[in-house]
C-alpha cells in the first residue's frame, strides 16, 4: 500500500506492507536512517520519533497508522540553516554521547520533554528518559545536555 505522511516538514510517500513498521518505514523506504532501532521491543528508545508532536517509539507504530501525519525525525531538528539545534549543540557540547546510537531517541525525547517542561528538574529529566537506553554515557552528560538546553545551570549530576 502507498503510505504518505509530512516528514521534516516536506510531503514523503513509499511502499509499505501493512506490517512494515514505521521504523523501518523511514529508514529503508524514505532513507531516513538517523532514526536507529534498537532492540524492536519498545525497550530502547533508540527509534524514537515525534508524530504530530507527541513522542512515539517508531517501533512500536505502523507506517499505515502515520498516514496523513505530521512526523519529526532526527533529520528534521537541525535549524534551517543546517546548524545543530540548541538540545543537539547541548549534547555535543556537554558530551551527552558515546558511540551514538542511542542519540538520535535521546535528542528527540529531550526535544519532547523541553516542549512540555521547559526548566525540568534532574529528576524529572531523568523520569523522562525512563523509556531511553544508553549503554555508554551513565546518564549524567545526557542529563546535564538537557539542563544546559533548557538554559538552567548545570550543577554536579549525581551519580545514581
Amino acid at each position: 500500500m502507498k503510505v504518505t505522511m509530512t516528514v521534516n516538514g516536506k510531503s514523503m510517500s513509499g511502499e509499505a506492507e501493512g506490517r512494515t513498521l514505521l521504523s523501518s518505514f523511514l529508514r529503508e523506504e524514505l532513507g531516513l536512517t538517523g532514526t536507529h532501532v534498537g532492540c524492536d521491543t519498545s525497550q530502547c528508545g533508540a527509534c524514537t520519533v515525534h508524530v504530530d508532536g507527541r513522542q512515539v517509539k517508531a517501533c512500536t507504530m505502523f507506517a499505515a497508522e502515520a498516514e496523513g501525519t505530521d512526523v519529526t525525525t532526527i533529520e528534521g531538528m537541525a535549524n534551517a540553516d543546517g546548524s545543530l539545534n540548541t538540545i543537539q549543540q547541548a549534547f555535543q557540547d556537554y558530551h551527552g554521547l558515546q558511540c551514538g546510537f542511542c542519540t538520535p531517541g535521546m535528542v528527540m525525547a529531550a526535544s519532547s520533554l523541553l516542549e512540555q517542561n521547559p526548566k525540568p528538574s534532574e529528576t524529572e529529566i531523568r523520569e523522562h528518559l525512563h523509556g531511553n537506553i544508553c549503554r555508554c554515557t551513565g546518564y549524567h552528560n545526557i542529563v546535564k545536555a538537557i539542563m544546559a538546553a533548557s538554559g538552567q545551570d548545570v550543577p554536579a549530576v549525581a551519580a545514581e
